[in-house]
């Protein structure tokens, strides 16, 4: 499986090559001047969390990481350079977002971990090698799932299970093509499951569709394969992953998302693992300046590939969620949520000791794009 995903990543990167060879050759581009511009979004919060966790970390998310303290959930800068045959996006971050999703990177080496890769949110650079056809390659933001890592583009303020356990950052090279304005697919050959720095000998891809068959519609497939055993390991762990998800406007008011993930993964083994989640979100915009939002979802990790609790039957959690959201002078946004878990086993730590079924906070933010 090595020698396969390694074999396609050379013929991508062959098919990429050699179009972008022969586009420089045949046509000089008619406008160079590039569009650069600058920004950066803060978001600030306070969260309770009613188990009062003991260190005040909370468990099985990143949004918000923390419990009882005023911080800083997500803070980034930004320049983008835009022109018709190139691109990129350069940003560096900070946050208790960055420092609980970054957490994972892998060390090895003396130059590799979280340290730097954590500052990083988008260093990508693209080239336009055909019409409608870019390559990107670098550090950039994930091609699964319907959820943005950057808070203000979701339409409720944290993430659901599903989004907090699946990629929000890879690093490697993309294709993305436009074969109308309807569709959008995209390829992906990147070092792994949400890791800059590599853990292994192997690539791993995946797939992106978006079919937006009207201004109000957009319905999405995306996947992922790859070995996620260490070289170290005598048997391939083989992930493979698929998402499906859609966006829609019911009405001028009220839009829905929803998304449903399941995968599967190939143990030491030699028998296999899943795990699968699901959520649906509505927004309904009550004003100008006012929507109130809500969510359920559900996730189950009986075998652990993912979420490891050490209990026998791993994560089994559904959830709701209701928050409202405020715009009280444009690009600034106030968002509230109370949202709750009920466990089928007791996981979520507690201040006094021990662990409960259930979970709940609230969680109140303010933020800024400049």
């Amino acid at each position: 499986m090595k020698v396969l995903i390694m074999t396609g990543f050379s013929l991508i990167a062959c098919c990429c090559i050699a179009p972008g060879v022969l586009f420089a050759q045949a046509t000089a581009p008619t406008d160079t001047t590039p569009k650069i511009t600058f920004g950066g979004f803060v978001d600030g919060y306070y969260a309770y969390d009613f188990n009062r966790p003991p260190t005040l970390d909370r468990s099985f998310t990143t949004q918000p990481a923390r419990h009882n303290e005023f911080n800083v959930n997500l803070a980034y800068v930004e320049a983008k350079l835009d022109a018709p045959h190139y691109r990129g996006r350069f940003a560096i971050q900070t946050g208790t977002s960055v420092q609980s999703n970054y957490a994972g990177e892998p060390r090895n080496g003396s130059v590799s971990g979280p340290d730097l890769s954590r500052l990083i949110q988008e260093a990508v650079v693209g080239v336009k090698i055909a019409d409608n056809l870019w390559v990107d390659g670098g550090i950039f933001l994930s091609h699964i799932g319907m959820e943005s890592f950057i808070s203000r583009d979701n339409p409720i303020y944290t993430r659901s299970l599903v989004a907090d356990y699946s990629p929000y950052y890879e690093s490697g090279a993309k294709l993305t093509w436009t074969p109308t304005p309807t569709v959008a697919a995209q390829l992906d050959v990147v070092n792994g499951w949400q890791i800059i720095s590599e853990s292994n000998a192997s690539k791993s891809a995946g797939i992106r569709v978006d079919v937006t068959p009207s201004a109000t519609a957009t319905y999405s497939y995306f996947n992922y394969l790859g070995d996620e055993a260490p070289d170290s390991a005598t048997r391939h762990q083989i992930r493979f992953y698929n998402g499906v998800g859609a966006k829609v406007n019911l009405t001028p008011a009220f839009q829905v998302m929803a998304e449903a993930d399941y995968g599967t993964q190939q143990r030491a083994t030699g028998s296999s693992a899943s795990w699968y989640g699901g959520m649906l979100v509505g927004r309904y915009q009550m004003t100008a300046t006012a929507a109130l939002i809500s969510r359920i979802e559900a996730y189950e990790d009986r075998d652990q590939v993912i979420v490891v609790t050490g209990l026998p039957d791993g994560l089994r959690s559904t959830g709701a969620s209701i928050g409202i959201d405020v715009a009280p002078a444009p690009r600034v946004v106030w968002r509230s949520e109370l949202r709750g878990y009920q466990g089928q086993h007791a996981v979520f730590p507690m201040n006094a000791g021990g662990f409960s079924k259930n979970d709940a906070f609230v969680v109140t933010s303010l933020g800024l794009t400049f």
